[in-house]
Order: C-alpha cells, then structure tokens, then sequence
C-alpha cells in the first residue's frame, strides 16, 4: 500500500485480498474487486445481503487494513440529522449569550455559531478528520428515507451544509461503506453513487477456510460437518438462518465441548449456538436427517 494520500491505497485486487486475509477477512475475488475499485475511484461501496454474511465485518476489515480509524454510524428508524451529523452545544451557548450579555446580537450571533459549538456527530466527524477514515454506514435499510437525502450530498460530493456556517469538504476523501439487509427499497438516486456489492452466503469451501482461521485447532474433518449441517438448515424455512459468526462460535463450541467429529447427539445439544429461536430448533430437528447429513 502506498502512503502519498492522494494515491489509491491498493495497488490491484490481489493486495486487497491479502490485505483483508491480514486483518481477519477472507474475502472473496468479488469483494477484494469491489473494494479495490471503490478505493481506486473514490466511491462508496453499498453492501446487500442477509444478516451475518460478513457486511459490517468488511468495514471493519478495510479500516485495519489501511490502519484507519473507523467511524460507524448505526442507523435505525428515526435516525435524523442530530443524531448522524451534527448538532449545536445549545448550553454552552446559552453560557456564552449569559456571558456576554450587551453585546451587538449580530456579533453574538457570528460568535455562537462557531465550530467551537459545533457537537460533530459520524457523518461530520468523517468530514472533519485530518487523516483518512473508513466510514461505515450500518442497516441504512433501518433509516427513514429522509435520511438518504441527507446522505446524498455527502456520498457525491464528500461535503456537508450547516446553514449557519456553509459548506465543510472532506479534507480527506473517506472510504464509505454502507450496508443494506434489504428490508426496504433503497431510493436510485442513493445507489447511483454507490458500487453494488451482495454478499451471500459463502461457498462450502470459503465458509470451511472462515472457520478454520479463525479456530485453528478445529480438525479438518471437523469443520467438513459443521458446514454440511449449517449449509442444510439454511436451506431451512427459519426465522433466522445461521450467520457466519454463528458457524465460528458454534465451532469453538464444540473445541469446548471435547468434540473431535460430530454426531446427532452433540448437534442435538449445541443448535442453541446457531439457532436463536425455539421454533427454529424444533424445524431443524424435525427435517434434518442428522445421520446421514454427518454422514455425507
């Protein structure tokens, strides 16, 4: 990776992928391309797919990758601009007015509304940072439709508008990821100024080498059924479908439990790591064939 701020910070899409393994993510060749160009050209990624496939973990993967800082913003329904990029420090301004009692109101007003005042929330915090961050837009999906129209000044042009001070441009150019679990239609004007990504499910053999890095000691054959079996119940009709995550706890689960290879009994006992939901269990217990599932 380059260090001149003005450079692209990834060379091809192989450092990228090697630079993702590096921080704890395997990605695969679709996700380093799209992180490669979005670094390349300066756009924000928008990041579809099911709860757990590893969205929010990217963000955080980039950001150790370039050894930024990461600046998340969590939406949900209400999320307004207070609350995503800035409001004033209305006490410390009533002490400044109390303070300043006599002065001219256009002089006090000039004063009051400095940057001194100014409580900067994520999406101004990105703006104003002296060094490049990664900004994580998490579950925009969550977000009232109000709130995309404040996003979108900001994902064209890397500026924001506080009337009462003008515009603030991004001194640095931060890399945006925002992410979708597809709740509700995201408006076109958002997603033209982003790169489209969908993350799904991974393969067998991604979600094995997932497992595998991050509990090492998992035997080979192991990690085989575990997979096999997370594969079937998300074919499931479930509440909730396993996530990644769950599959590694699940798999340090077993280490714990003293499981060298699985079988009915111990899936039987453990499906409360992966599934969250009583009804979900009783599906899964239900329409798996456990015996010939962990048999292959």
């Amino acid at each position: 990776m380059t260090s001149d701020d003005n450079a692209p910070p990834f060379d091809s899409v192989d450092e990228v992928s090697r630079a993702l393994q590096g921080a704890g993510y395997l990605a695969s060749e679709e996700i380093s391309t799209t992180a490669y160009l979005a670094a390349a050209l300066g756009r924000p990624i928008l990041v579809e797919g099911p709860a757990g496939v590893g969205k929010t973990a990217l963000a955080s993967a980039l950001s150790r990758a370039l050894d930024r800082q990461l600046v998340r913003l969590q939406c949900y329904e209400g999320v307004d601009e207070a609350r995503a990029l800035y409001e004033w420090n209305h006490a410390k301004q009533l002490l400044r007015i109390t303070a300043e009692q006599g002065t001219d109101w256009d002089d006090l007003r000039t004063d009051i509304f400095g940057e001194e005042f100014l409580l900067a929330r994520p999406l101004l915090t990105a703006v104003r940072s002296e060094e490049p961050v990664v900004l994580l837009v998490d579950e925009v999906d969550k977000a009232d439709e109000e709130m995309e129209g404040l996003l979108l000044e900001l994902l064209s042009e890397f500026q924001v508008t506080i009337p009462e001070l003008g515009t603030l441009r991004a001194k640095h150019r931060p890399l945006v990821v925002l992410t979708s679990n597809a709740t509700r239609e995201l408006s076109e004007a958002l997603r033209r100024r982003c790169l489209f990504l969908h993350i799904d499910y991974p393969s067998a053999d991604l979600e094995q080498r997932i497992v595998r890095s991050h509990v090492p000691e998992l035997p080979e054959a192991l990690a085989v059924s575990m997979v096999r079996i997370v594969g079937s119940l998300r074919a499931l009709e479930l509440r909730k479908a396993p996530s990644v995550a769950e599959t590694v706890d699940w798999a340090g689960t077993l280490l714990r439990l003293g499981a060298s290879e699985l079988d009915p009994a111990i899936v039987r006992r453990s499906l409360g790591v992966i599934l969250k939901h009583n009804s979900d269990i009783e599906i899964a217990l239900r329409s798996l064939d456990l015996d010939r599932d962990l048999a292959g």
